[in-house]
């Protein structure tokens, strides 16, 4: 198809209505007690960390600095068979009745707003449209700039700032509908993505690989021996990493256990929960935005491999907006032809440039 283009981000406003405010009235409960009790204990003020602010920031670079051959297309909301693919119909009853609320929805902060329920359904809804947009050939690959974010998200549990599992629905769309035998997920989000594991734990079809910090930092799930079960034993890969480990064990990693794990699968459809919280500015890792891009490249000569460059990126996490938006726009630029950057060993520039600038200051040499 002459007129196909080759990456188009999907977005949609919709998603920005999530916005919990802990300064509100929530629904009232043993739950909001006790979480109102620990954030009480903290020094500073305490703010919902998965705000509009990290979409906006995105945007707003790639307004700032455009990507040649980068399209655009809107969202969509998901429908509830749709969601019912990889939740429990009793799950999706409970969230869809906070429609309207502020509520906690687990101990580890996570929560609904008014407009919350509908950004995840449009979050969900916006990472099918990226992968039929993809299956159908208008686009050689896609990233579904979305929130709330969706990896932690079991079955009937919302977890980890996240309420439906974005790429889980996707996956699913892909195979009930969409014609796609076997689908591979990467996720390289810095914590593991415990709700897309448990989705697709004994499904032989779908391929989980899972780069992440390893337990008991959270969701403390990912262990290197948790590889599925029944037919779907071999099919949940896991690769838990210590804390600081930056692009070259990320690069070793893709090169010696995402390359192999995919050539013996050979999808048809490639997923990517994109996380970007590895990065050094959100503490827990050291990949580079070189990092991302070159992991992306990867990823991308994979697709073509295997499925005609059939490769959709769902943004996961990321909490500095600096570091978040310069990420995704790193692998954008790589997914639309761009330069493949080296990998970086993080500090090493730095040292260099600092060795320049004292060369000469430790010789007999006169310098005057």
């Amino acid at each position: 198809m002459t007129d196909r283009k080759v990456v188009t981000v999907f977005y949609d406003e919709r998603v920005l209505k999530h916005f919990p405010d802990v300064n509100t009235a929530f629904l009232p409960g043993r739950l909001d007690k006790r979480i109102r009790t620990i954030l009480s204990g903290l020094a500073v003020q305490w703010k919902y960390p998965e705000h509009p602010g990290r979409l906006q920031a995105v945007m707003e670079l790639l307004n700032r600095e455009p990507i040649p051959d980068v399209a655009f297309a809107p969202g969509q909301a998901a429908t509830r068979e749709q969601l019912a693919r990889v939740h429990t119909m009793s799950f999706l009853d409970d969230i869809f009745s906070l429609r309207d609320d502020s509520a906690w929805l687990d101990v580890d902060t996570t929560a609904v707003s008014p407009g919350s329920v509908e950004a995840a359904e449009v979050a969900a809804g916006t990472a099918i449209a990226a992968v039929e947009a993809v299956m159908a050939g208008q686009t050689e690959s896609a990233f579904a700039l979305v929130r709330p974010p969706g990896h932690h998200a079991e079955p009937a549990r919302a977890r980890g700032f996240c309420l439906f599992n974005n790429v889980a629905v996707a996956a699913a769309h892909a195979k009930a509908v969409l014609g796609c035998k076997r689908v591979l997920i990467l996720d390289w989000d810095v914590h593991h993505g415990n709700g897309t594991q448990d989705i697709f734990w004994a499904d032989p079809d779908v391929m989980f690989i899972d780069l992440h910090r390893a337990a008991p930092f959270y969701p403390g799930t990912g262990a290197l021996d948790d590889i599925g079960a029944g037919r779907g034993e071999g099919t949940t890969v896991n690769v838990p990493l210590p804390g600081g480990a930056g692009d070259m064990a990320y690069f070793h990693a893709m090169q010696e256990i995402v390359v192999p794990a995919t050539e013996y699968f050979n999808p048809d459809l490639i997923l990517v929960s994109a996380g970007f919280d590895a990065h050094w500015f959100d503490l827990a890792m050291n990949v580079s935005y070189e990092g991302f891009a070159a992991m992306a490249s990867v990823m991308q000569s994979l697709a073509r491999r295997h499925c005609d460059g059939r490769l959709v990126c769902v943004l996961e996490g990321g909490y500095n907006t600096e570091s978040l938006s310069h990420g995704v726009h790193s692998v954008l630029k790589v997914l639309a032809g761009g330069s493949v950057p080296d990998p970086k060993v993080c500090g090493m520039e730095e040292v260099d440039r600092a060795a320049e600038f004292h060369r000469g200051a430790f010789t007999d040499e006169d310098t005057g």
